[in-house]
């Protein structure tokens, strides 16, 4: 079986799709971009390349046996001006950049198809680390009611409604009110925003309430960027005082499934899927 490329960004992401195409016999060579090297992935075959040496990059793949590539890993928006790109990555630059000005989602599909017209075939992380997707449900804690599920409803719209214009995948509701959503600072920064409000709108660890809801952006490219969920997210929404985590079914992944279910547990917080047809 020929080998996984990864294509890796920052966390803990590329590390477990590095680990499931291991497990399951594939292999992996992992490139590590410049700046956004994850330490995690040092002992991993591959090498460091920048973000714009994209010859480079079909290089290693190629040479490595590589037939599928995927894309892990957290990695921000470069500064365009600053690229030092090889000559493969001068000839892609002005398409490049015309994409990124569409937003987020046309600068993804872009790099996807620059890697397909190669003869790569480009997969999802849900597809090369089938475990980290979670089906429709209560995954932690008991199953939302009244109150609760009428906000996760509302932060399940509210984030559609986002996403339509390639601004986030997550929003915070809590007793009905939009107390936060997510734009290019990322989960993690907005979750902390919401820990700064009042806590009289957002609840306690005593009294919890509101929830935060993370799901796909209605015309996203899913291979790319899906909305992930991790030991972080549980620790920041519990520290908001929130009640829960809600994500879209087979649309988030959850990072060490185990250890989040657990700690969303000690925290008092629920975890739950709901069906990619809300609202």
């Amino acid at each position: 079986m020929a080998p996984l490329g990864i294509i890796a960004g920052l966390g803990e992401l590329p590390v477990q799709v590095a680990d499931a195409a291991i497990e399951r016999g594939q292999g992996v060579y992992v490139l590590r971009l410049k700046g956004f090297e994850e330490p995690a992935l040092a002992t991993y075959p591959g090498e460091v390349a920048g973000i714009a040496e994209i010859g480079k990059a079909f290089k290693a793949f190629r040479q490595a046996g590589c037939e599928q590539i995927c894309f892990a890993g957290i990695v921000k928006r470069p500064d365009f001006q600053a690229l030092k790109p090889d000559l493969k990555g001068i000839s892609l630059l002005p398409k490049a950049v015309a994409a990124a000005r569409q937003g987020d989602d046309a600068l993804l599909s872009f790099l996807i198809k620059v890697f397909e017209d190669e003869g790569f075939e480009v997969i999802g992380a849900d597809q090369a680390a089938q475990s980290l997707t979670i089906g429709a449900g209560s995954l932690a804690g008991a199953a939302p009611t009244g109150t609760m599920l009428d906000d996760l409803k509302k932060a399940a719209e509210i984030a559609t409604v986002m996403g339509r214009h390639d601004i986030g995948q997550g929003a915070i509701v809590a007793n009905g009110l939009v107390l936060c959503v997510e734009a290019q600072e990322g989960t993690d920064e907005m979750l902390r925003r919401c820990a700064d409000l009042p806590s009289q709108l957002r609840g306690s660890p005593t009294d919890r309430a509101g929830v935060l809801v993370k799901r796909p952006k209605p015309d996203q490219e899913r291979r790319i960027d899906l909305p992930t969920i991790g030991l972080a997210t549980v620790e920041l929404a519990a520290e908001a005082g929130l009640a829960g985590i809600g994500f879209e079914a087979d649309g988030a992944l959850i990072l060490n499934h185990d250890a989040v279910k657990a700690r969303a547990e000690a925290l008092g917080l629920f975890l739950y899927g709901f069906p990619e047809d809300w609202p």
